[in-house]
C-alpha cells in the first residue's frame, strides 16, 4: 500500500473510508475485495472513485463526498455552515489552517462517555483539507462519533484488564446493556473484564473459562464461575440467556462455528462476540459473520486486530 498525502485524486471522489490507526493495509485489502477500485490515501482516509461499499474495517465511511475550492478560511467555514451545523474535521496535515476553520464553525465539544450511555443522535458531517485551498466534505457519515473515536471516563481500578472498554463501546453502540433481572453467559471470561461490565450493570452472570477470574470479579454476588471449556459447552444443555458474550482468543472460523451453534440453539437473545485475527486477516470469515441474518459486524475504536459481531434474535 502506498499512502499519498497532499496529492489530489485524479478522479471525482465518491466515497471515503477512515482506517483505524495502523490498519490501513487491512482496510485496503477489504476495499479491494469489495470493488472500491483505486485508492488515494490522505493520512488514514482512503479516497475512492467508486460508490460506497459496506466496510467492516472502516471507523467511518463518508457517503456523500463533495470537493470545494476554498481560497480562504472563512470561505471554507461559510460553505459548511450553509449546509448544516455540526461538522467533525479529520486533520492529518495543515493543522494550523484546519484549526482556524474549526474555530470559525459552530463549536463541537464532545466529552468522554460515562458508561452506561447511548451513542449521540445529532447529525454530524465530516471534512478535511486535501491541500490549502481544497476542501473535501461529506454531509453524512456512518459514525456518529468524531473520527469514529469513542472515548470513555475510564475505571483504572476495578476491571482486571482493559478489555472492558470494548464491551462498554459495543453496548453504547447498541444503546442497550444488561440490566437487573437479565441473565448473561460470558464465554472465555478470564480474567473477567466483560463479566465485570455485565455484573456491574445488575445482571446475573455465568462466567465460563478453564482459568480463574480475578478475585474481585469472581467474588461478586451476581457472578457464578464455571471452570470448563467454552467450546465444549453444549448450547442445547444450557438454560436460555438474555446475553451471550465472548472475547475468546480463537481462530475466526472456529468462532463462526460457535456463533452459529448458539444461534441455531435459540438459547441466546443477543450475542456480542469479538472476532480476533492472528497473522493474516481472514476477510472471508469476517464476511460470513456479517452475512448471518440478524447480525452485523463493526470495527470498534477499542478493537485491535479484531472485529465485533453483534446479533439479536428476531423477536417474532
Amino acid at each position: 500500500m502506498t499512502q499519498v498525502e497532499a496529492t489530489l485524486p485524479p478522479w471525482p471522489v465518491r466515497s471515503a473510508y477512515l482506517a483505524p490507526p495502523d490498519f490501513e493495509a487491512v482496510l485496503e485489502q477489504e476495499l479491494q475485495r469489495k470493488g472500491a477500485g483505486d485508492l488515494c490515501w490522505h493520512g488514514r482516509l482512503a479516497l475512492s472513485a467508486a460508490p460506497p461499499v459496506n466496510s467492516l474495517w472502516a471507523l467511518e465511511t463518508w457517503r456523500e463526498p463533495e470537493m470545494h475550492d476554498v481560497p480562504s478560511i472563512k470561505g471554507a467555514a461559510r460553505i459548511m455552515r450553509a449546509i448544516q451545523r455540526n461538522w467533525a474535521g479529520y486533520v492529518p496535515m495543515l493543522h494550523r489552517r484546519s484549526a482556524l476553520i474549526t474555530d470559525a464553525l459552530p463549536p463541537l465539544r464532545p466529552k468522554p462517555f460515562t458508561f452506561p450511555a447511548a451513542a449521540p443522535t445529532a447529525h454530524l458531517g465530516a471534512w478535511t483539507l486535501l491541500c490549502a485551498d481544497r476542501l473535501l466534505l461529506s454531509r453524512t457519515k456512518t459514525s456518529p462519533f468524531v473520527n469514529g473515536e469513542v472515548p470513555f471516563v475510564e475505571n483504572r481500578t476495578d476491571p482486571p484488564s482493559r478489555a472492558y472498554l470494548k464491551l462498554w463501546e459495543a453496548l453504547l453502540r447498541l444503546g442497550r446493556w444488561p440490566v437487573a433481572g437479565e441473565t448473561c453467559l460470558d464465554l472465555g471470561a478470564c480474567p473477567g473484564g466483560w463479566t465485570w461490565v455485565a455484573a456491574g450493570s445488575g445482571a446475573q452472570v455465568t462466567a465460563i473459562d478453564r482459568s480463574p477470574l480475578a478475585d474481585n470479579v469472581a467474588s461478586l454476588p451476581n457472578v457464578t464461575c464455571r471452570y470448563e471449556s467454552a467450546f465444549g459447552l453444549d448450547p442445547e444443555s444450557c438454560a436460555p440467556v438474555d446475553w451471550l458474550f465472548s472475547d475468546i482468543i480463537a481462530y475466526p472460523a472456529r468462532l463462526l462455528a460457535l456463533a452459529r451453534r448458539w444461534i441455531v440453539s435459540g438459547r441466546a437473545g443477543r450475542i456480542v462476540m469479538t472476532i480476533k485475527f492472528q497473522g493474516e486477516t481472514d476477510h472471508e470469515t469476517a464476511e460470513a459473520f456479517a452475512a448471518i441474518p440478524g447480525g452485523h459486524v463493526l470495527h470498534l475504536w477499542h478493537n485491535k486486530h479484531e472485529l465485533t459481531f453483534f446479533w439479536q434474535r428476531d423477536p417474532s
